[in-house]
């Protein structure tokens, strides 16, 4: 786990803005303008923002867009063992030298100009993908949609809104109207969307907008449907039914997300054959990962270790729905939680689903809650806890339980990423 190139170069590009968040596009904007506007020669773009699901969606459009031939650049946030994670440029992950190199370059041209971590590794990402010929470029929304840094591009090919649900209040509303208007700002004139299933109030608000800039909406319920089976499920659209494997992501919930990735890939063109390709094909890390191997499954070898990085309500919603879906057996979380979270809301959905919660810090992280902390806010929710001074400490404790039983890693993106540093 020694520190990369890339790394140092991005603590260099830390203290160039004092805030980690702040939503604008002008200092974006000037740094691509200075780089000769390298978004102005990106392959179509797909543009994807929402609350829950970005990830999974993204990762089945870019397997059946491979299934098919065809070479994809790709941007999401955040990475969960290394930085390079995010950035895979005709379908390979950018390697730390070439990463290290263009960072470098932006930093020069930058001039030490104010710019946030998110805003220059954007500029980076797509400079990289200017450089190298592909098909598409899907690009994930960091934060919000209409002042986050991906939203640079005047006509993207499709754009995709996954369900929206209260997060990150502090800077894109209080009310999930607020919030909905701030990730419709991704949609521009003329372009096609797909919308996933919404809460009424935040559709109100997309089919406004949507309409504002006369956008060709294709709206979960209305225009297209999904329906799960047993091992399988149906796709409806206007042009018929599709029948297809479960995708290779635990969940009900990545049902919903194939579905509106079948849409867009419909409207790239993209054959029914490769759309099963799609589902087993898609690999996304961290979202109800079972794990294999390590040095925590070596702690537990009977037992069932898996890791989510899902960190708001709605996500917490989605595991416990997960769980229930699992058979059953005894079941524990180790659960450690950054203090921007809604903790409580996280806990609510939980109760039901685990026999005890030990809480941890993750590691490394300024912003993280103490074990006790997290611990605290479980009992609130009426979950039995328990605090461990590490993921290891956690597992022993576990283990006296029980020696056959599921564990579930969660709370955190970043305890996820320190979890698969640690298998490398």
């Amino acid at each position: 786990m020694s520190k990369k190139t890339s790394d140092v170069i991005l603590e260099r590009i830390m203290r160039l803005h004092p805030k980690v968040i702040d939503l604008k596009l002008n200092r974006v904007e000037h740094l691509l303008k200075k780089l000769g506007n390298p978004e102005k020669n990106l392959p179509p773009v797909i543009h994807i923002a929402g609350t829950n699901g970005k990830g999974s969606t993204q990762a089945i459009i870019k397997a059946g867009l491979e299934a098919e031939g065809k070479r994809v650049h790709s941007y999401t946030s955040p990475h969960l063992a290394w930085f390079h994670e995010r950035i895979t440029v005709a379908g390979k992950i950018i390697t730390d030298s070439s990463l290290s190199q263009i960072l470098d370059e932006c930093y020069q041209v930058n001039a030490n100009s104010p710019i946030t971590y998110f805003e220059m590794t954007t500029v980076a990402a797509i400079l990289a993908f200017s450089r190298t010929k592909a098909d598409f470029c899907i690009l994930e929304v960091g934060l919000g949609g209409r002042f986050d840094a991906t939203n640079v591009i005047n006509s993207p090919e499709v754009c995709i809104i996954t369900p929206i649900s209260l997060d990150h209040q502090s800077f894109l509303g209080e009310t999930l109207q607020e919030i909905a208007f701030e990730k419709a700002g991704i949609l521009k004139t003329d372009c096609f969307c797909v919308v996933s299933s919404q809460d009424n109030k935040v559709l109100d608000v997309l089919k406004t907008e949507a309409e504002r800039c006369k956008v060709t909406l294709k709206v979960f319920g209305e225009d297209w449907s999904v329906l799960e089976k047993d091992s399988s499920f149906s796709f409806e659209d206007s042009v018929g039914v599709c029948n297809l494997p479960l995708p290779a992501l635990i969940g009900s919930h990545q049902v919903q997300n194939a579905g509106a990735a079948l849409v867009a890939l419909r409207h790239l063109g993209v054959s029914e054959s490769s759309f099963r390709q799609a589902m087993t094909n898609v690999v996304w890390p961290a979202r109800m990962q079972r794990l294999k191997s390590g040095p925590f499954v070596d702690i537990l070898i009977d037992s069932e270790i898996w890791l989510d990085g899902g960190h708001n309500p709605a996500a917490a919603e989605v595991l416990a729905k997960v769980l229930a879906s699992l058979e059953p057996k005894p079941t524990y979380l180790i659960c450690g939680m950054l203090n921007t979270k809604d903790v409580l809301g996280y806990m609510a959905y939980l109760k039901s689903s685990v026999d005890e919660l030990f809480s941890v810090a993750v590691p490394g992280e300024l912003a993280t809650l103490t074990a006790k902390e997290t611990a605290d806010y479980a009992v609130k929710a009426g979950i039995k806890a328990s605090q461990a001074e590490s993921l290891e400490d956690a597992l022993k404790k576990i283990m006296i339980y029980s020696k056959s039983s599921r564990v579930v890693i969660c709370g955190s993106l970043y305890l996820a990423g320190f979890v698969l540093r640690s298998h490398t």
